[in-house]
């Protein structure tokens, strides 16, 4: 679920002294000097261009903040040729009248490398880096604050790793930055309104311990990927008319309560709602009709109740529906015909007569949310999706 996200295509990119990046790719591997895809250059090369210089020194300030290196990968982070190093890739850039400017240091890729340092601020001293991955380390401490002078960044994957203290909003500075993976790190405390009105494609900041009620504005983000899986979020799941583009949103394994609100169905481009493992009560909205490109709705592990209605069974891109362990009481009739369709379909748990592995019957007896407004009988007039 968390790979789905893939960035592939390339992105021309402003360097200093008026000049152009061309050929912006993505770098695979650290082993040999890993692959440049899309026209870089990893061979040996005269370092006279000052951005090389500046590479030097911000390469070899950070060398020096690596205390475990098992793999080897930093041993050829050595004299000045940076675009020799591992997990360093070299672009060449022209200037505006197209003629060759000589190389940059394009991107840093060292995803599964097992580094173990910390992050220095002469990082940002890298100002042609277009793409920073460290998935897969054991970098520990804070993001510098230096971070905000990232000003070519389009990528910045510091996943899978020990860093810790409050959202890094310096990252909310760098002005081209699209794609942001935090996840799988201890970031903590709440996480800031301007995330969502950065012009990002994919958040993902699943993973970690943040917590307090998620930003009112979320829906303004134009991020198709958005994943705060298992944080520590509360209250309720935000709605605004937002949400345009977003494709797959995550919020399970939170502590969020309410309803799963009315307006879900204007997130007309959902593929992936996942709601899961936390305290969501009363019914489903009926406008989960109108999401006519969801192909999966997993509302398992909340307190919601009421009858699984056909609006929601109906869906015809539907192939994965989870509503176990809840308080449904029924099943309409084309859930029923779920069973006979190529629909992964699990309602176990719940409180519905006649059907195997369900709550005892003591436990159905008190419906959650009992106060709840969601808690309501769904309208005989039928859903105009364009109204919303």
């Amino acid at each position: 679920m968390e790979n789905i996200w893939l960035l592939a295509f390339l992105l021309p990119i402003v360097v200093t002294k008026a000049a152009v990046i061309v050929g912006v790719g993505v770098g695979v591997g650290v082993g040999g000097g890993g692959v440049w895809i899309g026209g870089g250059i990893n061979t040996p090369t005269t370092p006279t261009a000052s951005s090389l210089n500046r590479a030097y020194t911000a390469l070899q300030a950070w060398k020096s903040a690596i205390t475990d290196d098992p793999t080897g990968v930093t041993k050829s982070w050595a004299g000045p040729n940076v675009c020799s190093y591992k997990g360093v890739f070299c672009s060449e850039s022209r200037d505006f009248m197209g003629n060759p400017a000589g190389p940059v240091v394009a991107a840093i890729d060292l995803n599964h490398a097992n580094l173990q340092g910390t992050l220095v601020k002469e990082l940002s001293l890298l100002t042609d880096l277009s793409i920073f991955h460290l998935n897969t380390n054991r970098f520990t401490g804070i993001i510098p604050s230096s971070f905000r002078d990232f000003s070519s960044l389009t990528e910045l994957d510091l996943s899978n790793n020990q860093f810790s203290g409050p959202f890094p909003t310096q990252v909310l500075y760098i002005p081209n930055l699209i794609y942001l993976d935090l996840r799988f790190n201890t970031f903590s405390g709440p996480v800031p309104e301007d995330l969502f009105n950065k012009k990002l494609d994919a958040i993902f900041l699943n993973n970690n311990l943040f917590d307090g009620e998620l930003p009112q504005n979320l829906g303004n983000s134009p991020a198709s990927v958005i994943n705060l899986a298992n944080n520590r979020f509360t209250g309720t799941i935000p709605f605004s008319l937002g949400y345009v583009g977003i494709k797959e949103i995550l919020f399970l394994n939170n502590q969020l309560t309410g309803c799963v609100p009315q307006g879900i169905g204007m997130w007309s481009d959902l593929q992936v709602l996942d709601v899961s493992s936390n305290s969501l009560m009363g019914h489903l909205p009926d406008s989960l009709s109108c999401l006519s490109g969801i192909e999966v709705l997993n509302f398992a592990n909340n307190k919601l109740s009421g009858e699984l209605p056909d609006l929601v069974c109906s869906l015809r891109r539907l192939l994965n529906l989870t509503v176990a362990a809840n308080f449904f009481s029924g099943l309409s009739q084309d859930c029923d015909r779920l069973l006979f369709r190529n629909v992964g379909f699990d309602f176990s748990l719940n409180c519905i007569p006649g059907k195997d592995m369900q709550r005892p019957e003591p436990d159905c007896s008190i419906v959650p949310g009992g106060g709840l407004s969601c808690l309501r009988i769904p309208s005989t007039k039928p859903l105009v999706c364009v109204g919303l």
